[in-house]
């Protein structure tokens, strides 16, 4: 998979993403229904995920894994444990869980995927006005579970897309209040900007 990779600032350690979500999206007209269709161009890291999320594809959760563990296995080698971000929506089987899951695996480290739970339900993040809201409601929406054993751990958060970095943002600060938790790495699919 050629992927275009980017550094991604935020209050964890380091963070780097795969490629840009989609390269491209061009209008084409309504459907039967009336709603506008698009001819949308994605990488092969954005098509990857948009298999696995909106096509249930989920072979694709391992082709991503390998991606991340082939791109980015020197920088997180220090991580101790793998942690998927928590959903924004319920599914039966959860696109970021499945990719954190395979790249523990590749990893030969952990994944706690009840780790980091949200215990509340928010608003859509576009529908909040300000960065500093967004963080503040997730931050107060976000727990961690005591599941570590006694040590001090590097943890590598996983996500799907990275767009403003509020989830993340507020994700790494609750992370950072948990004792067992050293340095927090994070990796996306894609990106925004």
């Amino acid at each position: 998979m050629e992927v275009n990779i980017e550094e991604i600032k935020g209050n964890w350690d380091l963070g780097y993403s795969l490629d840009k979500q989609t390269l491209s999206s061009t209008p084409i007209g309504p459907n039967q229904w009336g709603h506008m269709q698009f001819d949308t161009v994605r990488p092969a890291a954005g098509e990857a995920l948009f298999q696995l999320k909106y096509r249930d594809d989920f072979t694709q959760a391992l082709i991503i894994a390998n991606q991340i563990h082939t791109s980015f296995s020197s920088y997180f080698n220090s991580v101790g444990l793998v942690i998927p971000m928590p959903p924004s929506k319920p599914r039966l089987r959860q696109p970021v869980v499945e990719i954190a899951k395979e790249l523990a695996r590749l990893m030969n480290r952990p994944c706690y995927e009840n780790m980091l739970v949200k215990t509340t339900v928010t608003p859509a993040m576009k529908d909040i006005a300000s960065r500093e809201e967004k963080v503040n409601m997730l931050i107060s929406a976000f727990t961690v579970a005591d599941v570590l054993p006694n040590g001090l751990y590097n943890a590598l958060l996983v996500d799907d897309l990275y767009d403003t970095g509020s989830s993340l943002e507020a994700a790494t600060q609750v992370l950072r209040g948990y004792n067992k938790i050293q340095h927090i790495y994070v990796v996306t699919v894609t990106r925004k900007r």
